[in-house]
């Protein structure tokens, strides 16, 4: 059981005793259920679950509606709830796209985001209540709900919609598989169809600084942990305050929860190793990859103590060991922190159309750099090619009044009209076609993908349901804007273009100099760690690893004394058992790797 799961049964436990009050997510749950089964009451759907005399799936004929014959029509619409267990910004009832989308599939879907509870608390709440959403994507607790036989199997499916199986390979889905031998979710995010990575930007973590300050400085070389700070030193003594005298932040950090990976992950980068998240694999001798621990290496010990020098400076945030995640967007927004560490995915999205254009033209963007801790090395912030994370994903609940609709809809939703329809939007309004078939927005175009009211009236992405990066069925156009060059570069502002011509750059890997290396067929072990239990030494190892490091990290950046800290801080590591932790990740490495080669893999 893993030690979150401990939390759930008391939340059981305690709601079975005092009651649990209502939620907005409980609450939304409830009435979207009634809602269906209302709706299901009046209707006879047209597909049922598959069973084994189920037929193969009609092929389509290319010249017919591809969508002719299996969608409800306009008036039996269904509507399907999902709930995600992260931030975001709901849509409006009526949105267009969405509703274009309803027509074509005959599925609407409702998404609710975590709001006002920890991950922890939500599913719990769950659990107890017995209510659950159609689509779910709990994260990493998903396996909690699989625990409690609570998530649909997808195999059939797989078989049924070709579009989904398509998303991986056999060798790759079978990374999905649960100790009963089926799939019960799908990990969305980083997929590029047919295997071609057309990224031009950089998704994953990076040590962030804003485009001002290495402008100031004529843009100079910024290799190490070293240069890094000292330009942000060098810039607060000239600007201590932002022209509105708001005090200048040259460096946070978080530290709350699960996002204290901001301020734990950084030595595993700086000598220069990929993100496996958990632990660092010495690939010296390819054939015989070693497991060590990253966060007792003298780099680690380095990084600490630069962070607890530039912390007695007054250069780093006095309240990053106690602000919120919402504090530190706030913060960000602002445009008064320099530089912090932290992946793209968790604060970009957070930040667009939140700056100002006088922001942006002081030069508040944020470039990532892949620092190391020593100048010279090659690092490796930036993965080229796909990383698969089997530990989340998008799942179906025993809730879902209709399992086969709702497989139907997420095969629907990757047809390339309706893929197109979510991330490029409607044709003329969204996009304009030239003479030579490319997709390109005007500037008014782009200014409104950015407009919090028009994303909420018009813009329908289903962002955590199955999705495509890379080129387009058509050959020539990116699955997904950002990815096409031409609307990549059109949607940099001036000084940002300015920077990458300074730095002789295209694409934001080659702004961080990160080397493309070969992903190992273990890679990435967070995809393994991030579903250890805590039955086992390993993972009981983990947990022990997690909270220790998440009490004495931030007292080692406040300390008056880092050495005595260092050493009490190692100290209380050792009693957790790391190398129970270590041995492990070594199992799993070496399960990964023969699995690999007895699938052809030649390392």
């Amino acid at each position: 059981m893993k030690y979150r799961k401990v939390l759930a049964a008391l939340l059981l436990f305690t709601f079975a005793f005092v009651g649990c009050s209502k939620t907005i997510t409980e609450e939304s749950i409830k009435v979207r259920h009634k809602e269906i089964k209302e709706t299901e009451e009046s209707k006879e759907p047209k597909y049922s679950e598959p069973t084994e005399t189920d037929p193969e799936p009609t092929e389509v004929d290319p010249t017919d509606d591809p969508y002719d014959g299996y969608y409800y029509g306009d008036d039996q619409i269904l509507d399907y709830l999902m709930w995600i267990g992260m931030t975001g910004s709901e849509i409006d009832e009526g949105n267009k796209i969405q509703e274009i989308i309803a027509e074509k599939t005959g599925v609407r879907v409702k998404e609710v985001y975590l709001t006002g509870q920890t991950l922890d608390e939500a599913v719990g709440v769950m659990l107890a209540s017995g209510q659950l959403p159609d689509y779910i994507d709990a994260g990493d607790y998903n396996e909690d709900l699989y625990d409690n036989d609570l998530l649909i199997a997808w195999d059939p499916y797989l078989e049924m919609y070709p579009n989904l199986k398509e998303m991986y390979s056999d060798e790759e889905w079978d990374k999905f598989r649960m100790d009963d031998g089926h799939i019960y979710w799908a990990n969305v995010f980083g997929n590029h169809y047919q295997n071609v990575d057309t990224s031009t930007g950089h998704s994953g973590q990076a040590f962030w600084i804003q485009n001002r300050v290495l402008k100031e400085f004529g843009y100079p070389k910024v290799e190490t942990l070293d240069d890094y700070f000292t330009l942000l030193e060098n810039y607060y003594e000239l600007y201590p305050t932002m022209p509105d005298g708001t005090d200048i932040i040259p460096y946070t950090m978080l530290c709350e929860d699960w996002r204290y990976f901001c301020i734990e992950n950084p030595p595993m980068y700086l000598d220069g190793y990929p993100n496996d998240g958990c632990c660092i694999v010495d690939v010296s001798d390819p054939s015989n990859p070693v497991v060590k621990d990253y966060n007792t290496t003298d780099t680690a010990k380095e990084y600490f103590k630069k962070l607890n020098n530039a912390y007695t400076k007054g250069l780093i945030d006095p309240d990053f060991s106690t602000m919120t995640y919402d504090d530190y967007i706030i913060k960000l927004s602002s445009g008064c922190v320099l530089g912090m560490c932290d992946q793209y995915w968790d604060f970009a999205y957070n930040l667009m159309g939140t700056y100002s254009e006088d922001l942006i033209d002081l030069g508040c963007e944020y470039v990532p750099l892949g620092l190391t801790i020593e100048s010279g090395m090659k690092n490796q912030w930036h993965s080229f090619g796909d990383e698969i994370n089997q530990a989340s994903g998008i799942a179906i609940t025993t809730s879902c009044p209709d399992p086969n609709m709702a497989f139907q809809f997420l095969s629907l939703v990757m047809e390339q009209d309706i893929h197109d329809l979510r991330f490029w939007g409607i044709e003329g309004e969204d996009y304009i076609v030239d003479e030579n078939g490319l997709y390109y927005r005007t500037s008014e175009m782009r200014q409104l993908w950015k407009d919090y009211s028009y994303q909420a009236s018009h813009i329908c992405k289903y962002g955590y349901m199955p999705q495509w990066l890379g080129i387009s069925r058509d050959g020539k156009n990116a699955m997904q804007p950002s990815e096409q060059t031409s609307e990549f570069y059109a949607t940099m502002s001036q000084p940002m273009v300015d920077c990458f011509k300074a730095y002789g750059a295209t694409t934001y890997a080659e702004m961080m100099g990160s080397e493309p290396t070969e992903l190992y067929p273990w890679y990435p072990m967070w995809s393994w760690s991030n579903s250890l239990s805590t039955y086992d030494d390993g993972g009981a190892a983990f947990q022990k690893m997690s909270q220790t490091k998440h009490q004495y990290l931030p007292q080692l950046v406040m300390s008056k004394d880092f050495e005595s800290t260092w050493s009490e801080y190692m100290t209380a590591y050792e009693q957790c058992n790391p190398e129970d932790f270590i041995e492990a990740a070594q199992a799993e490495v070496d399960e990964r790797l023969e699995l690999a080669r007895a699938n052809g893999y030649q390392g």
